[in-house]
């Protein structure tokens, strides 16, 4: 690889990650959480790049990748954990998301009243998607585009808005509010699961070793580090931005009052530069909503073609731009209803698989230890998910009220180390009876 290779690589990865929710979600935080702003934001980092970062790290590491991980549980759990990873993160839940928050943010404000909404909708999504497609076509080419063109513009955007709005904005902070008041950094650890990128990098993971590999890098321990440089570079411009973001929510919380982040980016923008500002924050939305989407597609488009070898890569994405684009037009309010319950199920699972990946040469049958650990914990982040999604769990909600951690929203972390040691005194307990087995074999052939 040349010198600068890995560090547009990297900028690559960072648009990658870099989409609806990233910049929606650090400037609520910011005018919620007030003075507890750096507890909330630290919350927020450790699960909106830590751990997207931990997940590329043991993606690195491990042989075969994440469905290697994956695969420890039981080889049909691998496959199944992944296809539903992948089909979230890509047509059925994120892509669609995304491609909404586009147009929300740049074409909505732009419409007259005696417009046909639906229309406008179809022929946006329509050339939005048909552009993600060609992109996504030669995944060679996308570190070139995306990396050295999209993500500087992208990242002098945000710096642009960012610095106007905490010189301009000088107000005083307010008091936390919205669940920041108490446990402010549980509550912003809990947002950064809205940002979906511990997901991603599950499947952003293969990108980054394709565009890496393409350079010429083929040996396993070069790979690994070049994988975590481009994860320094991209994680650490991601927490900048965040700060950055959730610093501007804290700066014009006191000028009015907002529904969400994406009315305190629309507010900012217009108060500092007028209606051109308007225009400004649009184009900000819809690059990075775009970039995510090109990386998300061709994710998936890597992922099914290696999975399913006589479908090919070009028809894979075919397929996923297709359905992102006829689920786009059913409306943003209908996608983000399944997307929060989803995600409180699925982040628990993905921290304790990926957490259990580092330890794994220390468990005498990892099979074991995987699946305790991860039935307790999905039997609980399922629990959640449910109750998000508004069901009436009876008994069992008041199961969960009483574990430790549930005030925050983490009620699944007793269970799953429960089920971890469980899985651990199983495993021992197996050896034990096989060595015992051995010496009575031994004893009889004596």
């Amino acid at each position: 690889m040349k010198k600068f290779d890995s560090f547009f690589i990297g900028l690559m990865l960072f648009s990658m990650f870099f989409g609806a929710g990233n910049l929606i979600f650090p400037p609520y935080l910011g005018a919620l959480s007030g003075a507890s702003f750096w507890l909330a934001i630290a919350g927020f980092i450790l699960t909106a790049v830590g751990l997207p970062f931990i997940v590329l790290l043991a993606i690195s590491l491990a042989k075969g990748g994440i469905d290697a991980i994956a695969s420890r549980v039981h080889p049909l759990f691998g496959t199944l954990f992944m296809v539903i990873i992948y089909l979230s993160i890509g047509p059925f839940l994120a892509i669609p998301r995304n491609a909404g928050v586009a147009f929300e943010m740049g074409v909505m404000p732009f419409i007259n009243d005696s417009w046909n909404l639906s229309l406008v909708l179809f022929t946006y999504s329509a050339v939005f998607f048909l552009l993600v497609y060609v992109v996504s076509l030669n995944p060679a080419k996308m570190e070139r585009f995306m990396g050295r063109w999209i993500t500087p513009v992208l990242l002098l955007s945000v710096v642009i808005l960012c610095t106007a709005a905490i010189m301009n904005f000088d107000t005083k902070q307010l008091a936390p509010s919205g669940g920041y008041d108490s446990g402010a950094f549980f509550k912003g650890f809990l947002e950064g699961y809205n940002t979906m990128d511990a997901l991603a990098a599950l499947a952003f993971g293969i990108v980054i070793l394709t565009a890496i590999q393409k350079k010429g890098v083929h040996d396993e321990k070069q790979l690994s580090r070049y994988t975590l440089r481009a994860a320094i570079i991209a994680g650490g411009l991601l927490a900048a931005v965040y700060i950055s973001l959730g610093l501007l929510g804290v700066k014009i919380a006191a000028n009015g009052t907002f529904e969400n982040g994406t009315a305190i980016l629309s507010s900012a923008s217009t108060l500092l530069f007028g209606k051109a500002g308007t225009a400004f924050i649009g184009a900000i939305f819809t690059l990075a909503c775009f970039t995510t989407v090109v990386g998300l597609t061709s994710a998936c488009g890597q992922y099914f073609s290696k999975l399913l070898p006589k479908v090919s890569y070009n028809l894979v994405i075919t397929a996923v731009t297709l359905v992102g684009f006829t689920l786009s037009n059913l409306g943003l309010n209908q996608i983000l209803k399944v997307s929060v319950p989803f995600l409180v199920t699925a982040y628990p699972l993905t921290i304790v698989l990926i957490t259990l990946s580092f330890f794994n040469g220390f468990f005498r049958n990892p099979r074991k230890v995987y699946g305790s650990a991860l039935l307790f914990t999905g039997v609980f982040a399922a629990l959640g998910g449910l109750s998000t999604f508004g069901f009436d769990l009876g008994a069992l909600q008041t199961l969960r009220e009483v574990l430790p951690f549930a005030s925050v929203g983490m009620e699944w972390v007793v269970p799953a180390a429960a089920g971890t040691a469980l899985g651990i005194l199983l495993s021992k307990t197996d050896r034990q009876q096989q060595d015992s087995a051995k010496q009575m074999d031994v004893k009889a052939s004596l």
